[in-house]
């Protein structure tokens, strides 16, 4: 008779593996080539980098910064929030090197709201992204976290049939 007991972490390793085989399969087919050794660390000052210059700058500059931060973590491994990252995000924007150091060297500036923005999602039921809202002529659609390109062409599809 063993005494070991078995938990469910005892193949974490191997669902690690499955996860890294299945994204890197997604990847390959969007052409990005993901780095799965980088460090996972507090993206607030990232959050609140994106919801500033959504605010004060646009929505365009918001999701230029979005790429650069997303290409920078998952293909070049890189700090999720170092000032490095955040400057090169804020500069891939258009935002000028001196007010992009301003605003990343204050580590308070816009904190409290992106907290509260953040508490709102969450109170929303919103614990991944992309968090998508179709809004159809009859019902809303939901599209919550990473999706195939097939399932936003089918939700538009309803869309557009539930329109006529």
């Amino acid at each position: 008779m063993s005494l070991y007991k078995k938990t469910k972490y005892d193949n974490s390793e191997e669902k690690l593996q499955k996860y890294i085989t299945l994204m890197s399969a997604y990847g390959s087919s969007a052409g990005i080539a993901f780095n799965f050794h980088g460090t996972i660390a507090n993206t607030i000052d990232a959050h609140r980098l994106i919801q500033h210059y959504q605010e004060t700058i646009s929505p365009d500059a918001a999701n230029k910064i979005v790429n650069s931060l997303y290409s920078q973590y998952f293909e070049l491994a890189a700090h999720p929030s170092s000032m490095e990252s955040l400057m090169a995000a804020a500069l891939a924007a258009g935002v000028s090197s001196e007010d992009a150091e301003s605003f990343i060297s204050d580590e308070y500036e816009d904190l409290v709201e992106t907290r509260m923005l953040i508490r709102e999602q969450a109170s929303n039921g919103i614990d991944s992204v992309p968090y998508v809202i179709i809004e159809g002529k009859r019902r809303d659609f939901t599209l919550e976290g990473a999706k195939e390109v097939g399932e936003y062409v089918k939700v538009f599809e309803t869309v557009a049939k539930e329109s006529r």
